[in-house]
C-alpha cells in the first residue's frame, strides 16, 4: 500500500483457536485507514464469540467487499498444531501476528495497532495498544476477530473431511465431551495437538 507520511492506518488484531485440542491458532490483522473508520458503523462486528455463525459469515462477507473496493485490507496468517506443540501457545500466537502484519506490508511509521487481551506485535509497531476485551469494544479487533474465526473454522470443517471420526466440522477442534470420547477411541491424530492431550 502507499505510505506518504499523512497516510495513518487503524490495525486490528485478535486470534482465535487459544484452546482447541486440534488444529492451527489463527490470527488476523485488519488495516483501515484512520480516514475510512466510519465504513465499519454498518458492518456489524462484534466479538466472534457472541455472533452466530452465519452472522460472522455475513460480517466477513462485507469486509470482504470492502476489501475488493480497496477501503481495507487483511491478512491471516495461521501456526500449526506442530509448532505449537515445538514452541508453544504464546510464542506462536506471536510468530502468527508478526506474519499477518509482515503480509499487510504498512509501514509501523503509518501503523496504531489494537490487540485484543494480552496480545503483543513485534517492537518494531511502536504504536500499539493492547485492549482488554477488545474484541468487544473496538471495532477494527472485531473485524479481525471475526475474520479470524471464520478463517479458522473453514480450515477444521476441510479437516473434518480427512478425519471425519472426530467431529471436526462442529466442534472444530474445541474439547467438547464427544470430541474427547472419539480421541480415546480412535486416539491422537496428526492434527491433535499432542501436548494439550497429555493426560489421556
Amino acid at each position: 500500500m502507499p505510505k506518504p507520511s499523512r497516510l495513518r492506518y487503524i490495525i486490528g488484531i485478535d486470534e482465535v483457536g487459544r484452546g482447541p485440542l486440534a488444529g492451527p491458532v489463527t490470527v488476523c490483522a485488519f488495516a483501515i485507514l484512520e480516514s475510512d473508520l466510519q465504513l465499519l458503523d454498518n458492518v456489524g462486528a462484534r466479538d466472534s464469540k457472541v455472533l452466530s455463525e452465519q452472522k460472522r459469515d455475513l460480517v466477513a462477507a462485507k469486509l470482504a467487499v470492502l476489501k475488493k473496493e480497496g477501503k481495507c485490507v487483511y491478512q491471516v496468517a495461521s501456526t500449526s498444531q506442530t509448532i505449537i506443540d515445538e514452541k508453544g501457545l504464546t510464542k506462536s500466537i506471536f510468530m502468527a501476528i508478526g506474519s499477518a502484519l509482515k503480509k499487510l506490508k504498512i509501514h509501523p511509521e503509518h501503523a496504531d495497532i489494537y490487540l485484543d487481551g494480552g496480545l503483543h506485535a513485534p517492537k518494531s509497531y511502536f504504536r500499539q495498544h493492547t485492549v482488554i476485551r477488545g474484541d468487544g469494544k473496538i471495532p477494527v479487533i472485531s473485524c479481525a476477530s471475526c475474520i479470524a474465526k471464520v478463517h479458522r473454522d473453514n480450515v477444521m470443517k476441510k479437516m473434518d473431511l480427512e478425519f471425519p471420526e472426530y467431529g471436526f466440522y462442529a466442534n472444530k477442534g474445541y474439547g467438547t465431551p464427544e470430541h474427547y470420547k472419539m480421541i480415546k477411541k480412535f486416539g491422537i491424530s496428526v492434527i491433535h495437538r499432542k501436548t494439550f492431550l497429555k493426560d489421556l
